[in-house]
């Protein structure tokens, strides 16, 4: 039932967005042995400015599986390079990095060589300031993963993607 001051469906107003992916760095979650129903990515378009949402992303290849197990530091890279992929899929990069969330298994054990990786790498992008970020304790989707991270970034609509 819809009341005069309720929206109906043809009255939302709802903003344009399109899949963020990169095969060539990993494949979608639900194309997986076992599918997953989430998108790597959305890139949702905003009055003058496009807002790239990544998915929590993990040390996996391009067909799903877990590389560098055990390895929270080479898991932390590889993780930072799939992020990198997707966002230049949509003509971004680190330097357009508002904000990131950062899931880590094990936060006293982890957390230190995780950020000497996460320095190292923004260091390395040349990024300044650094975006903003969050760090949480969890436990991840598969055991032999240390490190997840989502990352939330902003753009000019007229970026395109590659």
């Amino acid at each position: 039932m819809t009341t005069k001051d309720s929206p109906t469906q043809d009255t939302l107003v709802r903003f344009k967005k399109s899949q963020v992916k990169e095969a060539g760095a990993l494949n979608e979650a639900y194309e997986y042995e076992t599918p997953v129903p989430f998108t790597r990515g959305l890139r949702v378009e905003l009055p003058g400015y496009s807002q790239i949402l990544i998915s929590g992303t993990a040390s996996v290849n391009e067909v799903g599986e877990s590389i560098h197990i055990g390895d929270i530091k080479a898991q932390s890279w590889r993780t930072f390079e799939n992020i990198e992929a997707l966002l230049a899929s949509e003509g971004a990069d680190w330097h357009d990095v508002v904000r990131t969330t950062c899931y880590l298994r094990d936060m006293s054990r982890d957390y230190e060589p995780f950020n000497e990786v996460r320095h190292a790498f923004y260091l390395d992008r040349g990024l300044e300031p650094f975006p903003a970020s969050t760090g949480i304790q969890v436990t991840l989707c598969r055991e032999d993963l240390l490190v997840e991270i989502e990352a939330m970034a902003m753009v000019p609509s007229d970026r395109k993607k590659k």
